[in-house]
């Protein structure tokens, strides 16, 4: 069993907010430092600003964690709760602003300043001393982040990009103030020729502040879409916290002395009752306790078709009720909701470092003072072989700049936050990076009958009435007295006979018969439900018609029900659970995907042939138990498969842990939830297919990323360190590189699902159950669909 599914520790993890980070290689410091720390294992995030810590023994107090984060030269501070922040901090100003602003006037400074260099006709008499007026705010003003981060690091030991781009820019502008009061460069109708192309530049008659100013206002632009790219790719999550009803309107009293009293959404607990008016979003996770109306789901699962909900219906907080008025009693509040425990999930899945990601963490955190290296070793190496002094500046200063990590740390969680935002939106939680992997390399899924496959509720799903009886009589009668008993096969046949002939009549004289079936008084009739031996007792034997349906019922796996009145047996009623509508269709996108379905299930094995064939799966494992349906994913290991498991019961909570990738229904127990690694809201099987392609999609956004983020690097530094690459240009492009990443990653945000629409006969998700007739040889046929 792979170490992402083992037992969490009775510690429960923290959540630190850092600040201060600029670069890859700032999270990688915090982590080292948390990391040094005994029993503590840390992750930080550079994208998310956050570092979660989990302990091995002891949690260690807080205060010691933030001490240490500071040490390594960055604040620290402890999230808190959506319900304890204020109205000012629930929606906090774009720190993208501040840059933009920054940005903005530094270009505006900048833009005559490359101009004149670029152009010589733009060049009049004391022009460069006209473009040290401008460039020297710029640089002052506009670089000051990376200049006081610089000086930070110095401080502590240590170098980050900040140190790249302050050492670059500060060496490119003192070069200028060299040659202009010390040398020949401030010398009026002194020609600064700019190159627009990779060749060797001699760069000793040359000012700097083209560059200096230029890759200033390139890296701000670039550090500016960056973080509103950031923003945008937390979105999702922001959002979904936002979903939730801010304020409750909770019934005081019981009955008609009942008042009603409007409170904040957090003072409501548990067991009370609340109302839901047409309109209004579900305040928090209950059940329905008088009232009926349809509730929009799709705000958290994407189903389109509103649910209908009864009394005894479970809603789900953030909902919107869009019929009648609802009565709801809580029965879960604050961080046990859905809502939240969705948010939670997509949150640690942000926060989580793919193996991948790792490598390219191992990497900026050295890349830095190999940077630097680099930088002197080129200087060193063209002054050693006689080249000006200016062209070996030009060369250092290159590679100072281009060698910026930036988008090597933001290559994997940019594209995380937005593949797990987006599959939040779709009803798709991701629960870590890890998981990614494990969907590239899956080549079987093990289907679960039960709730994943069926709608694990008993459905109507036919009716042979005998020769000369009018088969909607068989079943308002058998309808109407199976409609006064609790019995799950009662209710599924009192539910299709209402579907069918409409309002069922009140029986007389009810009487339940243990394990044989019912009896009453319908309409006068002396009606007999149940089993053949029941009627055969009140000498009611099965024609041969009758007879036959109940054999072939029976060998398909269907519980078949006789029916008789005044004395004579009249129709065979066959109740089963049902195929989802949407599963053939999930099987069908399954094997697009290149993934082999197996149906895996403990009931009889007629039963999971005969929903095999109706969903088109050809290999059935049947009448398992619990534990033997882990030895089955097992041993297809051992056969060289890499399994998916998708179920959703207590009974497959196992077998989802010992999948190499195992996805829950969010429709199932919470067992099987904990015990998956991708849960979908949905009880849609499609939905699984949907997580597949948004994995492998996210995956390979990751992957593309870190591949033009070293490919970058690769090609850029040596054209740098032989002098083949303009300092401004390296900005420009250093800038261009993290953009790039950001951007690919937005892709993932127009991600579709292969169903975007819901059929008109889509299931609701409460078990309402809709028949469908055809009459086929005398014999109707009858299919409920369920959730």
């Amino acid at each position: 069993m792979s170490s992402s599914k083992t037992a969490s520790a009775a510690v429960e993890p923290v959540e630190l907010a850092i600040g201060g980070m600029t670069c890859a290689a700032c999270a990688n410091r915090v982590e080292k430092r948390l990391n040094k720390m005994e029993g503590v294992s840390a992750t930080v995030n550079f994208a998310t600003e956050r570092a979660r810590v989990s302990f091995e023994g002891p949690a260690i107090p807080v205060e010691d964690l933030l001490a240490q984060v500071e040490k390594a030269g960055y604040t620290a501070t402890v999230p808190r709760s959506e319900s304890e922040q204020g109205p000012e901090e629930a929606d906090p100003a774009d720190p993208s602003q501040a840059l933009w602003n920054r940005a903005i006037i530094s270009i505006v400074l900048s833009a005559p300043v490359i101009a004149m260099a670029m152009v010589p006709a733009l060049q009049f008499t004391h022009w460069q001393w006209a473009s040290l007026t401008l460039a020297a705010p710029v640089v002052v003003w506009g670089a000051l982040p990376f200049h006081t981060a610089a000086w930070k690091n110095l401080r502590l030991g240590t170098a980050t990009m900040d140190t790249l781009v302050s050492l670059g820019v500060t060496s490119a502008f003192l070069w200028s103030l060299y040659a202009l009061f010390l040398g020949t460069a401030g010398t009026p109708g002194m020609t600064h020729p700019f190159e627009f192309t990779i060749a060797r530049t001699d760069g000793s008659a040359n000012i700097y502040l083209e560059v200096a100013a230029g890759v200033t206002s390139f890296i701000l632009l670039g550090k500016y879409f960056e973080a509103r790219s950031k923003r945008r790719a937390g979105a999702a999550l922001r959002a979904l916290l936002e979903m939730g009803a801010k304020e409750v309107t909770v019934l005081r009293g019981e009955g008609a002395a009942a008042r009603e009293e409007p409170v904040p959404v957090d003072r409501l607990a548990v067991g009370d009752r609340f109302v839901v008016r047409p309109g209004e979003k579900i305040a928090t996770d209950g059940t329905v306790e008088s009232g009926t109306s349809a509730v929009d789901m799709s705000m958290l699962t994407g189903e389109s078709v509103p649910v209908e909900v009864a009394p005894g219906s479970a809603v789900v907080g953030a909902t919107v009720n869009a019929g009648g008025r609802l009565v709801v009693r809580a029965s879960r509040v604050g961080s046990d909701t859905q809502l939240a425990q969705m948010a939670r999930l997509v949150e640690d899945a942000q926060n989580g470092k793919a193996a991948v990601q790792r490598l390219a963490d191992r990497v900026a955190g050295v890349f830095v003072p190999v940077a630097i290296m680099i930088a002197v070793a080129a200087l060193g190496f063209w002054l050693g072989t006689g080249d000006p002094a200016g062209a070996a500046f030009t060369a250092a200063v290159a590679v100072l700049i281009i060698a910026c990590p930036c988008a090597l740390g933001l290559a994997t969680p940019m594209a995380l936050m937005v593949g797990t935002g987006r599959g939040a939106q779709l009803g798709i939680l991701i629960k870590g990076p890890e998981v990614l992997e494990s969907t590239r390399r899956v080549d079987t899924v093990v289907l679960d009958k039960t709730g994943t496959v069926t709608t694990g509720k008993m459905a109507l799903v036919g009716v042979t009435e005998a020769r000369g009886e009018d088969a909607d009589e068989v079943l308002r009668l058998a309808g109407a007295l199976e409609n006064a008993s609790e019995h799950p096969i009662a209710r599924a046949i009192a539910t299709g006979a209402a579907a069918r002939v409409g309002d069922l009549p009140d029986p007389e004289d009810f009487a339940n018969i243990e394990g044989r079936g019912v009896q009453g008084v319908v309409d006068g009739h002396a009606v007999l439900v149940g089993r053949a031996a029941l009627l055969a007792e009140w000498s009611q034997a099965l024609p041969e018609e009758l007879a036959r349906a109940l054999e072939s019922a029976q060998a398909q796996g269907r519980t078949a029900v006789a029916v008789g009145w005044d004395g004579r047996a009249r129709g065979v009623l066959e109740v089963a659970d049902t195929v989802k509508p949407t599963s053939a269709e999930a099987v069908r996108q399954f094997r697009a995907l290149g993934l082999t379905p197996i149906l895996l299930t403990g009931d009889h094995r007629a039963v999971a042939r005969s929903v095999a064939d109706t969903v088109g799966i050809e290999e059935v494992i049947a009448e398992v138990l619990p534990k033997e349906k882990v030895d089955v994913v097992t041993r297809l290991q051992a056969e060289g498969r890499t399994v998916a498991m998708v179920g959703d019961g207590v009974n497959d909570a196992a077998a989802l842990a010992r999948a190499d990738l195992g996805l829950s229904m969010g429709t199932g127990t919470d067992v099987a939830i904990e015990a998956s690694d991708l849960t979908l809201v949905r009880g849609d099987l499609r939905a699984a297919a949907d997580a597949v392609r948004l994995s492998r999609r996210t995956l390979g956004t990751i992957k593309g990323n870190l591949f033009w983020a070293f490919a970058y690097n690769t090609a850029a530094l040596p054209l740098a360190a032989m002098g083949l690459l303009n300092p401004m240009l390296a900005g420009a492009a250093m800038a261009l590189s993290s953009v790039f990443v950001v951007s690919n990653s937005q892709r993932l945000r127009r991600f579709r699902p292969l169903n975007e629409t819901v059929p008109s006969d889509a299931p609701h998700a409460d078990g309402d159950t809709r028949v469908d007739e055809t009459r086929v040889r005398g014999r109707r046929s009858f299919s409920g669909k369920g959730a």
